[in-house]
């Protein structure tokens, strides 16, 4: 007996829908993030933090990464780049998959922060001193750049400011991992797993972000300061704190990778490339015994 396709599954647009639904929805998941993150940034900073505290920015981000995780379930809501990258290599998510999320993310970072300029374009007029001036921390006692990305504590070395995102990456996937348990056992938040992340959002931001801003996502850092260097901010966005603009786009990937490797080899015993022989190491010597095996042991 043949099911009959719904009127909507014939239309052009549901056909495109259907092939590009998990980046639409990473897209729209990570848009919703930095509306809210960098939404409270803006509202914390422009009013001279009588319409909010550093502790609000906190409850901020958290909030966005939730809905963002709700908006985007039906692709996983990775949201950021280092969390599919470590589901790629603990995970079995599809290597394939990797550059089309990446790129969906950094999309929807780097739109949001768009909004939330124009939003707020008056008052960083006000603030900044002018409709055409444009700051960047280090540079100005009045600057507005730290709205959209993150500059490290003048104070901050190199490594002080590698280390800082690194752990905080590490705890970020760790806990997602925790959140996401196991399925054969039963373990995990289940359908409460995007408030247990915003609470560990919250917590990374209340404990660990005045040194370097808990960027812990590529997307979410450099899409944003992509579009504040388009907005007019300047050369300045990537030369601030000795040019540690890449540090938020490498650091999250090491730090992920840490986290979900300390998770898999201590608490998981589902499956894991950490769970076969060698560690997986096994596989990159021989690989056709991985291509053999139906499951991990």
């Amino acid at each position: 007996m043949e099911i009959e396709p719904l009127a909507s599954d014939l239309l052009f647009w549901s056909r495109i829908r259907q092939k590009l639904h998990a980046p639409f929805a990473e897209f729209f998941g990570t848009f919703i993030l930095i509306m809210f993150g960098d939404g409270v940034v803006a509202q914390v900073a422009l009013s001279n933090d009588q319409k909010g505290d550093y502790q609000s920015i906190s409850w901020g981000w958290g909030l966005g990464v939730m809905l963002g995780v709700y908006v985007a379930e039906s692709s996983g809501a990775h949201l950021n780049p280092a969390v599919t990258f470590a589901n790629c290599v603990f995970r079995k998510f599809p290597w394939r998959k990797f550059p089309i999320y990446a790129l969906a993310q950094f999309l929807g970072a780097f739109c949001a922060a768009g909004v939330v300029y124009a939003n707020y374009k008056s008052a960083i007029d006000v603030v900044e001193g002018g409709p055409n001036i444009r700051t960047v921390p280090g540079y100005s006692n009045t600057s507005t750049a730290g709205i959209f990305c993150t500059y490290p504590a003048a104070f901050m070395t190199r490594t002080g400011q590698f280390f800082s995102e690194f752990i905080a990456s590490t705890l970020l996937m760790f806990c997602i991992y925790a959140l996401q348990g196991d399925s054969r056992l039963g373990t995990g938040a289940g359908k409460l797993a995007p408030l247990g992340l915003f609470f560990v959002i919250f917590g990374i931001g209340a404990c660990f972000g005045w040194e370097t801003g808990y960027a812990i996502n590529l997307a979410r850092d450099f899409g944003p300061r992509l579009m504040s260097f388009f907005l007019g901010y300047g050369k300045e966005v990537f030369m601030a704190g000795n040019y540690y603009f890449w540090i938020p786009m490498v650091a999250p990937f090491f730090g992920c990778l840490f986290g979900g490797f300390l998770y898999d080899t201590f608490v998981f015993t589902g499956e894991s490339p950490i769970n076969t022989p060698w560690m997986g190491l096994r596989r990159l010597v021989r690989p056709e015994i991985g291509s053999k095996e139906e499951s991990y042991a």
